[in-house]
C-alpha cells in the first residue's frame, strides 16, 4: 500500500494530474463522502476517486491472497478494506438518494450548464437520472394523469418536486483561511456583513454562503 496512484483530472491548483498515495486517496474519498453526506445539494461527481479506490481495493485483495494464513496483518487489512468499502458504498448510495429526490432539478442543471463546466453527474448517474425521470413520468401518466381532465394531464416536475434547500445550515471545518466571506442577515433589520474564516476553525453557517468553498475544498463539511 505504499505505491503512488495517478488521479487524472484537474486539482484545485489547475494541474492536469495529481499523484496520490493510497492513504491520500482514501482521505480524498472520506472528504467527498462527508461533504456529500451533509450538503443539501448533489455535489460534483468524484468518479476518478471512486475508480481509483475500487482499483486499490482489488489490488489489496490480491495482496491478501498471497499473504500467510493466520497472519495478524491479514485480519487488520481486511478490517480496513471493509471500512473503505463501507465509505465507498455510503458515498454512492447518498448520491443516488439525492438524484432520486431532486432528479428534475439535477437534470435541468445538467442541461443548462456551460460547455467546459464539470458535470455533477458521472455517466452512469446521468443515465440513471434520465431513466428515473422517464419511469416517473410513465408511472404518473398510467396511474393518475390519464384519469384527470385533459387540461390537467400534464405535470411540471420542476415545480412539483422540491428543490434542494440551500438555505439550510451546515457545520464545517476550515482547511484554508478565507477572507471577506459575505454573510446574509438572519433578520430583515440586519445588513449583509463579511467574516474571515481562520484555518482550523469550525462554524455553523448557511450552506449557500460557503457552497463555493465546499466545491473548491477550502472547507470540509462535518
Amino acid at each position: 500500500m505504499t505505491e503512488e496512484l495517478d488521479l487524472m483530472g484537474q486539482d484545485s491548483d489547475g494541474s492536469e494530474e495529481v499523484v496520490l498515495t493510497p492513504a491520500e486517496l482514501i482521505e480524498r474519498l472520506e472528504q467527498a463522502w462527508m461533504n456529500e453526506k451533509f450538503a443539501p445539494e448533489l455535489l460534483e461527481s468524484k468518479s476518478e476517486i471512486v475508480e481509483c479506490v475500487m482499483e486499490q481495493l482489488d489490488h489489496m485483495e490480491e495482496n491478501l491472497k498471497r499473504a500467510k494464513t493466520g497472519d495478524l496483518k491479514v485480519s487488520i487489512h481486511r478490517m480496513e478494506m471493509e471500512r473503505i468499502r463501507y465509505v465507498l458504498s455510503s458515498y454512492l448510495r447518498c448520491r443516488l438518494m439525492k438524484i432520486e429526490k431532486f432528479f428534475p432539478h439535477i437534470l435541468e442543471k445538467e442541461k443548462t450548464r456551460s460547455e467546459g463546466d464539470p458535470s455533477i453527474l458521472s455517466p452512469e448517474e446521468f443515465a440513471f437520472a434520465k431513466e428515473y425521470m422517464a419511469s416517473t413520468e410513465t408511472y404518473l401518466k398510467n396511474v393518475a394523469l390519464k384519469h384527470m381532465p385533459p387540461n390537467l394531464q400534464k405535470v411540471d416536475l420542476l415545480r412539483s418536486v422540491p428543490k434542494p434547500d440551500l438555505d439550510s445550515y451546515v457545520f464545517l471545518k476550515v482547511k484554508e483561511r478565507q477572507e471577506n466571506i459575505m454573510v446574509e442577515p438572519e433578520i430583515d433589520e440586519q445588513r449583509d456583513y463579511v467574516i474571515d474564516l481562520e484555518e482550523g476553525s469550525q462554524h455553523l453557517i448557511r450552506y449557500k454562503t460557503i457552497a463555493p468553498l465546499v466545491a473548491s475544498g477550502a472547507v470540509q463539511l462535518i
